[in-house]
Order: C-alpha cells, then sequence, then structure tokens
C-alpha cells in the first residue's frame, strides 16, 4: 500500500520538474500550518520542487509530527519511524519550526495571509463528532480521541484520569482501527505495554491497576461492513489470554453482503478472520479478559444509577437497508432494545475537524471546501471562488480517512496545485516578508515559541528517562514541563 502511494505520489509530480517559473523568483515563502504527516509531506514536496522555497511549519503544540506521537499505539513502533524522515525535512536549512503557535489564539489567518505568499493549512481533526444519545454527557464516556491522547501523553489530556478501577466492563462504539487500538491497550498484558513509549501515568496510575476484564466493541453494521483492516483485526485477535466472543448468527451473509465482499478483499479478508473467530474454542486461563464484537447495534441512550456517573448502555438492534439507489447498506433501528451494563463508554466514531476565524468551512463535511487542495470560499460548484495563495491538505482537506502513508499522495496532489499556480506567475511580483514578518509578529504579540532545537531538548531528555526504565522514552506530559524542558 504505502509503495503504491509513493509511485503514485512520484507521478504526479513528474511533470513539475521545470519549474522556470520559480526560478524568477527571489524566495518563495511558505507557511504551513500543521506539522503532522500531511504537514511534513508538504513541506518535503515543496522543498525537493526548487531550492528558492523557504517553509516555516506551525504548530500549537511545542512538540511535531502530530497523530506520529499522539495518535499511533504505543505498542506500534514500527509505524513511528517515519519521525526519522520528518526529522530530516525539519532540520533543512530552508524549513523552520514553530512550536506552541496556536492559529486564531497566537495569530490569526488573516495575519499570516497578509505575511506568507503561500498558506497551507494542515492542523488535521481535534475534535470529535458526537452520538447525539441521551446522557452522553455522564461521567465515565469518553471519545477514544481523548482517551488515546491520555495514554500517548498529549498535553490536552494527561490528566483525564479515567476510572479503570471500579468496573469491570468497557463498552467502545465503532469497530475501526482506532477501536481496535483503545480495545487492544485495555486487554493487552501491562508487562508488554512498560517496554513501550506509553504514557507513565496511563500505565502505572491505571493500566496496572486497571480491573477492566470485558470489552464490547459496538458496531451499528455487521462483520461484513466492519472498517478495520486485517492487520489490527489479527493482532487484537491474537491477544494473550483473552476469549473472543462472536454470534455466529451475526455471521449470516445477505445477498448484498455476499455481493460487496466479491469486489472488496480486504473487506472480504475481514469478514474471513471475524467467522475464523467465531469458531474458534475458548482457552481457559488464570486471567481471563473478555473480547466481544457486538454488531448491529446502536445506542439508544445511556444509562445512571445515580445521576452522574455511566452505568450502563441502551441498545437497539439494526438491520441493513440499501440508502436509494446508492447501493450503499445503512442501518436502521428495529425497535427491539437490550441494556448492557458497563462503568467505561469510549465513543470511537470518528474525528471533526474545526474552523478558524477567516476559512470558508463546510460544517456538514467538517472540511474546508477546496479543489484539489485550494481552497475555494464556496462548496456550490457554480460559485467556486478561488482563495488566492490558501490550500489544505490532509484530514482538513478530505476527511478523517486513511492511514499515514494516505497524506503522501494528499499532499503530492495540493503540492502540484501550488506549483501549477506559480507557474502560472502569480506569485511572481510578491514582495511578502515571510519568516521575517513571522517573527516580528511574534515578537509584537511577546509569543514565546518552540524551535526544532527546543523539540530536540524535549525528545533528548525523554529519551535518557526512558533508557532508566529501559524503554525507548518517558513521555514528557504536561504543558509547562514541555516548555521547561524546550528551554533549558
Amino acid at each position: 500500500m504505502r509503495r503504491l502511494l509513493f509511485h503514485h505520489a512520484r507521478n504526479l509530480l513528474s511533470s513539475t520538474k521545470d519549474l522556470s517559473s520559480l526560478q524568477s523568483l527571489r524566495l518563495l515563502h511558505v507557511c504551513i500550518i500543521g506539522s503532522g504527516p500531511a504537514g511534513f509531506y508538504t513541506a518535503e514536496k515543496m522543498l525537493k520542487a526548487d531550492d528558492k522555497v523557504e517553509i516555516d511549519i506551525l504548530d500549537r503544540l511545542p512538540t511535531p509530527f502530530g497523530l506520529v506521537r499522539s495518535g499511533v499505539a504505543p505498542d506500534h513502533p514500527e509505524t513511528k519511524i517515519v519521525v526519522n524522515q520528518f526529522t530530516r525535512v525539519a532540520t533543512n536549512e530552508r524549513c523552520s519550526f514553530y512550536g506552541n503557535v496556536s492559529l486564531g489564539n497566537s495569530v490569526s489567518l488573516p495575519e499570516l495571509r497578509q505575511i506568507y505568499d503561500i498558506v497551507v493549512l494542515a492542523y488535521g481533526a481535534e475534535s470529535d463528532r458526537s452520538l447525539g444519545v441521551l446522557g452522553e454527557d455522564l461521567r465515565g464516556i469518553y471519545s477514544a480521541r481523548e482517551f488515546v491522547w491520555w495514554y500517548n501523553g498529549h498535553p490536552d489530556c494527561y490528566n483525564l484520569e479515567p476510572d479503570l478501577k471500579h468496573t469491570d466492563t468497557a463498552v467502545i462504539f465503532g469497530q475501526g482501527n482506532v477501536a481496535l487500538d483503545v480495545a487492544r491497550i485495555l486487554l493487552r498484558p501491562t508487562i508488554e505495554l512498560s517496554a513501550t513509549d506509553i504514557s507513565s501515568h496511563a500505565l502505572a496510575s491505571a493500566l496496572q491497576k486497571s480491573s477492566i476484564r470485558k470489552v464490547y466493541l459496538v458496531g451499528r453494521r455487521g462483520p461484513a461492513q466492519a472498517a478495520c483492516t486485517t492487520k489490527e483485526l489479527r493482532e487484537i485477535l491474537g491477544i494473550k489470554n483473552v476469549n473472543v466472543h462472536i454470534q455466529e448468527a451475526d455471521l449470516v451473509k445477505s445477498p448484498a453482503d455476499e455481493e460487496g465482499l466479491k469486489n472488496t478483499r480486504i473487506q472480504r479478508r475481514v469478514y474471513e478472520l471475524f467467522a475464523k473467530a467465531a469458531t474458534s474454542a475458548p482457552h481457559p486461563a488464570v486471567d481471563q479478559r473478555e473480547l466481544h464484537f457486538v454488531f448491529f447495534r446502536k445506542p439508544e441512550r445511556f444509562l445512571s444509577s445515580d445521576g452522574c456517573n455511566v452505568s450502563g448502555v441502551r441498545l437497539e438492534k439494526t438491520c441493513l437497508k440499501e440508502n436509494g439507489g446508492s447501493g450503499r447498506q445503512v442501518a436502521v433501528g428495529t425497535g427491539e432494545f437490550e441494556n448492557l451494563n458497563c462503568g467505561l463508554v469510549l465513543k470511537s466514531i470518528g474525528y471533526k475537524s474545526l474552523p478558524v476565524n477567516g476559512l470558508p468551512f463546510d460544517s456538514q463535511r467538517g472540511i474546508v471546501p477546496n479543489v484539489k487542495g485550494r481552497v475555494v470560499s464556496s462548496n456550490q460548484t457554480e460559485h467556486e471562488k478561488v482563495e488566492h495563495g490558501l490550500y489544505v491538505v490532509g484530514w482538513l482537506k478530505r476527511g478523517p480517512t486513511g492511514i499515514i502513508g494516505t497524506n503522501l499522495y494528499c499532499a503530492a496532489e495540493t503540492v502540484m496545485s501550488i506549483l501549477e499556480d506559480v507557474h502560472k506567475g502569480e506569485y511572481v511580483q510578491s514582495s511578502k516578508p515571510g519568516r521575517e514578518g513571522l517573527l516580528h509578529l511574534l515578537k509584537d504579540k511577546n509569543l514565546r515559541f518552540v524551535p526544532f532545537g527546543g523539540w530536540e531538548k524535549i525528545d533528548c531528555k525523554e529519551k535518557m528517562k526512558g533508557q532508566l526504565q529501559n524503554r525507548p522514552r518517558d513521555k514528557i506530559t504536561s504543558w509547562e514541563e514541555l516548555l521547561k524542558a524546550a528551554n533549558e
């Protein structure tokens, strides 16, 4: 998959090697807002395009790399190797990182557009979709994003403190890769997690003392539509001392299911793994834990025995019906209900991007309206107006889908749009100050930013602390401590 994405991206950019219009520029000043994979892939492509491009990457966090640091599961270190590639980009003499600079709070979008020839929005999705059911605000109910940020040491969620001690049952809504990650962290032996870079507060104060023995992964549709990948599913099905429960009745396929599985190899393989797990005999063990895949259910309301804390969820059974002429099957309620007791609920139903002042935004889809990365002022085709010098990439461009490597193709498409506009001569007469203007702006506002050298100090300190514990790193998790480490 990654190899295919790489070749596709390379082919997209192959026609832009002759950048004569860039050669006529004194300097092209580019600002990328967001230092996750989408932002870094964009910077890498732009730097390779011509030596007269200067790039500044802004991020509200003191640390770079976005979801590679705060979203990738701690027991997936191989996925984080891409950090080495991004570090080479950040240390390029024509690239600078400015951490602790927040769009909308520290600086505004109009201010940045005044300073830079090109602004690329790559700040991703840092909020959550809502289930919209009664009782969703009860204590003990969290988004999967919050939970993932908590165990990954994100400074916004280091003090989340989910109570894992006073319940033996957790319910997770969603059956995608993030849902499986969260379930795996709850069920995996902590002796295995202790060798990862999971945050110390999550490991010591909660997971090692956890009473969770049953995890329910609840989905509105069936195993033929599950959104996870085979790698993630195979991994969670193979956890030691965990019995997997799947109702064989849920595996019955409709003609629509048969047709869908016939056309999608990955989905077919996922279904086969579910079918095999359903017929496997349980393996009794001393410290037995349970993983239940619950299909064809949706939450109707959350229950509470004291009015404050979640104690269960009322589920409505669903069935699949075709959505008009699209051929896609959607889950609809049947009017049959059942209760499931639990003391912890995690919602893994999707991330959501947020708008900022001065930015066109499609609230329904949660993206910035764009055509191949060019931001447009309206999502109505007949009224499209391109916002000069403003581009978008990543989840903010296409929605919160895909793996890290998906951003490579996404960035290549946006960069190609930028280069096409450069070829047209749209930026030849530019005299914007770029980096010099940003530094003046930050100084005037008395804003303290974290350069990449500051991140390297954080990185070094975390690795040294981790080395003492035979771990890859011991993450610094509070804003105060991160800023302190960056300035030591």
